[in-house]
C-alpha cells in the first residue's frame, strides 16, 4: 500500500513541479496532467476496497461525483481558470485526484457490468464530441490557447479515442478458456 502513496505522491509532485511546461500545451494539459492527477487519486484507493456502507452500494453515488467532477473539467472555461487563477488551479491539483480518481476507483469496483458498460460508451462518446468541437469550432473556444492548438487537440481525443476502445474491445475477441484448456492438454498427458 504505501508504494501506491508514494507513487500517487510522486505523480502530483511531478505534475505541480512541470506545470508550466504541461499547461504550454493543450495537449499535454489537458491529455497528460488531468489523466495523471485522475491516476494518482485512484492509486490511493487499495486494491479490491469495496464500500459497504448503504449510499454506495453499486457505486452510484461515487460514480456520479466522478463523472460531474470530470464534467465540469471538461468545460473549456474551467481549462482557462486553471490557466488564469492560481486559487482555480489549486482546486484543480486537489479535485483531479480526491474527488474523481477517488471515487472513480471506489465506485468503479462495485458497479454492475451494465453500468461500466453504459460509462465507457459514454466516455467515448463524449470524447467524439469533444474532439468534434475542439476540430470544427471557428473560433478559439479556450482563450489561453491558439485555434492551431484546439485543433492538435481534437485530433489528440481522436487517438485517445482510438487506442481506448482498442483497449476496451480487445479482451472480448480474446478466448476465455484458451489457457486453461492448453494448461489440461497438458497436464493429462502422461510422461
Amino acid at each position: 500500500m504505501m508504494w501506491r502513496v508514494t507513487i500517487a505522491a510522486l505523480i502530483v509532485f511531478a505534475c505541480i513541479a512541470f506545470r508550466h511546461v504541461l499547461e504550454r500545451d493543450p495537449v499535454t494539459h489537458i491529455l497528460v496532467q488531468l489523466p495523471l492527477l485522475i491516476l494518482s487519486g485512484a492509486l490511493l484507493v487499495p486494491p479490491n476496497t469495496v464500500l459497504a456502507y448503504s449510499w454506495s452500494k453499486g457505486g452510484y453515488a461515487l460514480l456520479i461525483i466522478a463523472v460531474t467532477g470530470i464534467a465540469f473539467w471538461m468545460l473549456p472555461r474551467s481549462i482557462d481558470s486553471a490557466l488564469s487563477s492560481d486559487l482555480v488551479e489549486v482546486a484543480k491539483f486537489v479535485s483531479l485526484p480526491l474527488f474523481i480518481g477517488v471515487p472513480l476507483k471506489l465506485g468503479w469496483a462495485s458497479a454492475h457490468p451494465i453500468l461500466r458498460g453504459f460509462l465507457k460508451a459514454e466516455a467515448l462518446s463524449m470524447l467524439g464530441v469533444m474532439a468534434f468541437l475542439y476540430t470544427h469550432a471557428p473560433v478559439r473556444i479556450c482563450n489561453s490557447y491558439l485555434v492551431s492548438d484546439q485543433e492538435r487537440l481534437g485530433y489528440g481525443f481522436l487517438i485517445v479515442i482510438f487506442f481506448v476502445s482498442l483497449l476496451w474491445v480487445t479482451p472480448l475477441f480474446a478466448p476465455r478458456n484458451a489457457f486453461r484448456n492448453s494448461s489440461a492438454r497438458t497436464s493429462s498427458v502422461p510422461a
